[in-house]
């Protein structure tokens, strides 16, 4: 990366955080199949509200600056752009083919993995401008940024990889060949390490990003664990992962890579998302129509929050 190159990109960062929103206190799920949002307030873990907002949404996170929340709805082929004080939809832009998962660059910037087409697409979330596209495996999933906008990972399931992309440039500079189906991928805090979740493998890989070699990696020990996301808690020395058909989510050691404990929560786990000072953990639970919500000191779950059908994505706005 260039001097200019790499000034340009720091400046952005920081001048995102500088402007950062003043959070809304509540939690925004996606319901891929009653095609709604529901708005919980983070507080007193209530719902407020739940609106429309298109045919099969999945994806959901918010801009750098926490002034717009981004959905991915699927079957619209688009990224909706609302604003999470009214909840009034702003502006919309085509996103591929059936977008799913994605993330937001701290440029502000999305990359999205584009399944049918088996690249990564990059876009201008404020025009709706694909930027470009970035060839990788078969049926991207994940996608997962660092905490200083350098790398982007994406999983592609198929193909059994993760996919290494340097920013700016937005060339793969690694493939790592990790276990069956990966779907999700999350760096730690200060960007030295992935870990990583093998839905058909059951299993978690921990990678060192210097070497971007696997130094770790753990079945999770259930048959019925087919884990997704995950989540680092406060201290970053524990991981926690949604098991998927085990209804449960996994609390690993995230040095040692051993499984602590399993906290039971709905049917078919899926998404996960925690509060900025990492108290609390929600969990979206598909099957049962709920959340969950775990306090990450006692690592037990607090209370069970009815949503909409088959919940999927979940980002909390604090």
């Amino acid at each position: 990366m260039s001097y200019t190159r790499a000034l340009v990109l720091c400046l952005s960062i920081l001048a995102a955080q500088t402007l950062q929103a003043a959070g809304t206190n509540r939690v925004f799920v996606s319901n891929e199949q009653s095609d709604d949002i529901t708005v919980i307030n983070d507080k007193t873990l209530e719902v407020e509200t739940t609106f429309h907002i298109g045919d099969r949404p999945r994806g959901i996170h918010l801009s750098p600056d926490g002034k717009e929340l981004y959905v991915a709805v699927g079957n619209e082929d688009a990224i909706k752009v609302v604003d999470p004080e009214t909840l009034k939809v702003l502006r919309e832009f085509h996103a591929g083919s059936d977008p799913e998962d994605f993330r937001v660059h701290p440029d502000g910037n999305i990359y999205i993995s584009n399944e049918d087409a088996a690249k990564a697409s990059v876009f201008d979330p404020k025009t709706g401008k694909k930027l470009l596209d970035i060839d990788v495996g078969l049926e991207p999933e994940g996608v997962a940024i660092s905490p200083d906008g350098k790398y982007v990972v994406v999983t592609s399931e198929s193909s059994s990889m993760l996919h290494v992309i340097q920013v700016p440039q937005n060339s793969i500079v690694k493939n790592i060949v990790v276990g069956a189906r990966p779907r999700a991928a999350i760096f730690n805090s200060d960007g030295s390490l992935i870990y990583a979740s093998s839905e058909i493998g059951g299993e978690i890989q921990k990678i060192d990003v210097g070497s971007f070699k696997i130094v770790d990696s753990v079945q999770l020990g259930s048959d019925s664990a087919k884990p997704k996301d995950l989540r680092l808690g406060r201290d970053e020395k524990t991981l926690y992962v949604a098991g998927g058909r085990a209804n449960a989510v996994f609390v690993l050691d995230a040095d040692n890579m051993k499984v602590l404990k399993q906290i039971p929560v709905g049917k078919r786990v899926w998404g996960l998302a925690m509060n900025k000072d990492r108290s609390r953990l929600f969990t979206t639970d598909g099957v049962s129509g709920t959340v969950s919500v775990i306090d990450t000191a006692k690592n037990a779950r607090i209370k069970t929050i009815d949503v909409g059908k088959f919940p999927w994505g979940v980002v909390v706005d604090d």
